[in-house]
């Protein structure tokens, strides 16, 4: 189940699934396609019956690398686009409950990948961020569903309108995380979770956590491939540009509708 890109660890009932591509933990396809093989099999090992999802480094997951991206590397990821996204989707339809541990900043595709977890415990120091307007884009990884499903409409559209940071003591009592923890024993916390949860009949839980997604994948998959189509559109424009190269030179971009 590890790659290079992420290790699994099982003690105590529980997987602790930790991506290793520190300090921004930026994602790609393959990083994507990793978890969600790593979810895979674990589904499968009676030994776990809770995954932690955490990451090394300062960042929990930064997103997508779009500001230090050559040409190459950026028509990569857009051919990617499409098999990255049902490569999420793979992270929704996996059985066994998930518990990420957030440390810092969790942004754009980083954020959608804090929301695939059924629960988020973060340090004050974590950061939430829908960051995709500042980009001059539409959010992704199915965002526009799971986000408004944690922290109801108004607060989602909020956050995607005006891309701010949302900090861990904020993100608490939005109901964007569970709890918040100091950083010295987050880990710990989250695994804490876990394992109480994983110490459930094991037929129970997977009934429960059934009940409680109900058809979530599939909902999922028809939001991301919503997005796609306006991202792929939005990638085309001059804001969308100049939202990029704004990124890399750290400050406010001069969008104009183009």
């Amino acid at each position: 189940m590890s790659t290079p890109d992420i290790t699994v660890d099982i003690r105590e009932l529980v997987a602790t699934v930790e991506i290793h591509r520190p300090p921004n933990n930026f994602f790609d396809f393959e990083l994507i396609r990793a978890l969600a093989d790593a979810y895979e099999a674990i589904d499968g090992n009676p030994s776990a019956r809770a995954i932690v999802l955490c990451s090394e480094g300062k960042a929990f997951c930064a997103g997508a690398n779009f500001a230090e991206r050559k040409d190459w590397a950026q028509d990569r990821l857009e051919h990617q686009a499409g098999s990255l996204y049902l490569e999420a989707v793979r992270l929704y339809r996996a059985r066994t409950p998930v518990v990420a541990a957030v440390q810092g900043a969790a942004v754009g595709g980083g954020l959608g990948l804090a929301m695939s977890a059924d629960f988020r415990i973060a340090a004050p120091e974590a950061r939430f961020c829908a960051n995709f307007v500042r980009l001059g884009l539409h959010p992704g990884f199915g965002l526009t569903h799971t986000l408004a499903r944690a922290i109801g409409h108004a607060g989602a559209e909020l956050m995607m309108l005006t891309g701010r940071r949302i900090k861990g003591e904020e993100a608490l009592a939005m109901g964007l995380v569970q709890e918040v923890t100091p950083l010295a024993g987050l880990r710990e916390r989250a695994f804490a979770l876990a394992h109480e949860i994983a110490l459930g009949a094991p037929l129970a839980i997977d009934s429960i956590r059934h009940s409680q997604r109900g058809d979530l994948a599939d909902r999922v998959a028809a939001a991301t491939t919503e997005e796609l189509a306006i991202q792929t559109r939005l990638k085309q424009t001059a804001d969308f540009s100049e939202g990029v190269k704004a990124m890399a030179e750290r400050r406010a971009g001069n969008f104009r509708g183009e």
